[in-house]
C-alpha cells in the first residue's frame, strides 16, 4: 500500500464492537481508557510480524519499529504506513497529548510522544489490548 492509503471506515454501535471485542479491549478502544502500565500484552514481544486494530484488524504498526522504550506499554517509532493511524488533541486530565486512533474505526490505541528514537524521534506509546499481533510466520501461510 503506499503512504496515503485510504482505508474503508468502520463504523458499528457500542452494542456491536461489545459483541466483539472482551471488557478490556472495548474500554480501552471505545472509551478511550488506558491499561495499566507493565500489564498488557506485546511489552515483551520478540516476534516479527504486523500489528492490527484488535478492533478492526486494520495494519497498523510493523514489528520492525517496535522498540523498548522503558514505559510499560508496547511502543513504535512510527506508524506501518501514512493513513494507518489519525491522530488528535487529548487535553484529558489536565495534560496536553496527543492521542492516536486507528484511521479505519477510530479505535483509541494511545498516544505519540516526540520523545523517541531516530529516525522518526516518535515513540508511539500503544495499549496492548488495542493490538493484535499477526506473527510472519501467519503471514507466510496465508
Amino acid at each position: 500500500m503506499s503512504e496515503t492509503t485510504k482505508r474503508p471506515k468502520v463504523v458499528k454501535s457500542d452494542a456491536e464492537w461489545q459483541k466483539e471485542l472482551t471488557p478490556e479491549q472495548f474500554y480501552i478502544t471505545r472509551k478511550h481508557g488506558t491499561e495499566p502500565a507493565w500489564t498488557g500484552p506485546y511489552l515483551n514481544e520478540k516476534s516479527k510480524g504486523i500489528y492490527r486494530c484488535v478492533a478492526c484488524g486494520a495494519p497498523l504498526f510493523s514489528s520492525e519499529t517496535k522498540y523498548d522504550s522503558g514505559s510499560g506499554w508496547p511502543s513504535f517509532y512510527q506508524p506501518i504506513e501514512g493513513g494507518a493511524v489519525s491522530e488528535h488533541s487529548d487535553n484529558s486530565f489536565l495534560m496536553r497529548r496527543t492521542e492516536v486512533r486507528c484511521a479505519s474505526c477510530e479505535a483509541h490505541l494511545g498516544h505519540v510522544f516526540p520523545d523517541g528514537p531516530k529516525p522518526t524521534g516518535q515513540r508511539y506509546c500503544m495499549n496492548g489490548h488495542a493490538l493484535k499481533l499477526q506473527k510472519a510466520d501467519d503471514q507466510n501461510n496465508k
